[in-house]
């Protein structure tokens, strides 16, 4: 009787088939030691925090105008919109509370640039030691510069290097509906806003919020990057955010209504944003300031139930592909969404102030 023999695990091997290899990081300790907050920087990141949950809870009745890049590719372009943005934030302070978009990962429907911390020299070699040692400088340098942040939190391992530099983060609508996201904001410290799905279900948002209201436990790292148990307490200053869906956009004031009804049967504050991007401008980065008009009218009509407003700017308008040459990318021109100006944007904001004020 012949017998076989079990080929050896060098032959066959049961584990990371299809890893090509791992690099270690720097913890997120290690990393803030490099890079701290300093006094005044952690003092204007708490204020702004406060900021935002009164506005979510009504206790400040100012709008919230998150605007920038639809990601940020570039440290220089990053600090010229930060400066000129803050000088318009301080014209507006006492209707809008302006926070700059720096978004540094970006979801991928297939394929694609993945953002600054995933491959920050724009060429496909994965630098992400170097990606988040840039991506903190950026959000130390713009708190210094008294602007608040925000971002979306796409990978669960992000927000230990820079969430202590965010104001306000959002969970995009390819993830809303992920469980490891819902628990993962549970756990921030800072207001979270969730999309509705691509499809445009705000239920899918809804049910979000719910979850990140309670306690959860789940696999994460500390500090020191160790694999731990992470229990969260809950975040109660969840928000919904509209950004239109296949069947198109949800900023109307028949889809906010319904937006508030909605949340008002799941028992949660009926406060949204509004995203003039994506799906609201039919994915035309030209037609944001018709939607941001519109809401702002809305706003000032009477609807408080709207406490904020999305844009895609940066220093110049539109859209370029990043392609295999980064060195002869035009300056000031986004590489992922088509994008409104910074005058552009510095007008609708001028203007919305005006507005409101009467």
């Amino acid at each position: 009787m012949s017998s076989t023999v079990s080929p050896s695990s060098t032959e066959r091997p049961l584990q990371d088939v299809n890893i090509a290899g791992t690099s270690p990081l720097i913890s997120p300790a290690e990393l803030k030691q490099l890079l701290p907050a300093t006094a005044s920087v952690e003092q204007h990141v708490l204020r702004s925090r406060n900021t935002v949950c009164d506005i979510l809870q009504g206790h400040d009745d100012r709008v919230i105008a998150i605007v920038g890049p639809c990601s940020i590719h570039n440290t220089d372009m990053a600090f010229e919109y930060a400066r000129g943005l803050k000088a318009v934030a301080d014209e507006v302070s006492d209707v809008l509370f302006v926070v700059m978009r720096v978004y540094f990962e970006k979801p991928r429907t297939t394929v694609g640039w993945k953002g600054l911390i995933n491959d920050p020299h724009l060429n496909d070699t994965f630098d992400i030691s170097a990606g988040l040692h840039k991506a903190r400088q950026i959000l130390c340098q713009i708190n210094e510069a008294g602007l608040p942040a925000a971002t979306e939190m796409l990978e669960p391992i992000t927000p230990q290097y820079i969430a202590d530099l965010i104001t306000l983060a959002s969970i995009g609508a390819r993830t809303t509906e992920s469980p490891t996201h819902r628990q993962m904001a549970s756990g921030l410290s800072m207001p979270v806003g969730f999309k509705n799905s691509t499809e445009g279900s705000l239920e899918v948002a809804i049910n979000a919020m719910k979850a990140a209201r309670a306690p959860h436990c789940f696999l994460g790292i500390d500090h020191h990057g160790r694999t731990c148990v992470v229990s969260t307490r809950g975040n109660s200053n969840g928000h919904l955010i509209l950004r239109g869906g296949r069947n198109g956009p949800n900023y109307n004031a028949e889809s906010i209504a319904e937006a508030s009804a909605l949340l008002k049967a799941a028992s949660l504050p009926p406060r949204l944003v509004v995203d003039c991007s994506h799906a609201n401008s039919s994915k035309d980065y030209r037609r944001q300031p018709e939607v941001w008009n519109d809401v702002i009218r809305q706003r000032a009509a009477g609807n408080a139930d709207i406490v904020g407003l999305m844009l895609e700017s940066n220093l110049r308008e539109g859209a370029q592909s990043l392609g295999s040459h980064p060195a002869t990318l035009e300056y000031g021109v986004s590489i992922t969404d088509g994008c409104i100006s910074l005058d552009s944007t510095a007008q609708l904001l001028r203007d919305a102030r005006r507005i409101l004020q009467k």
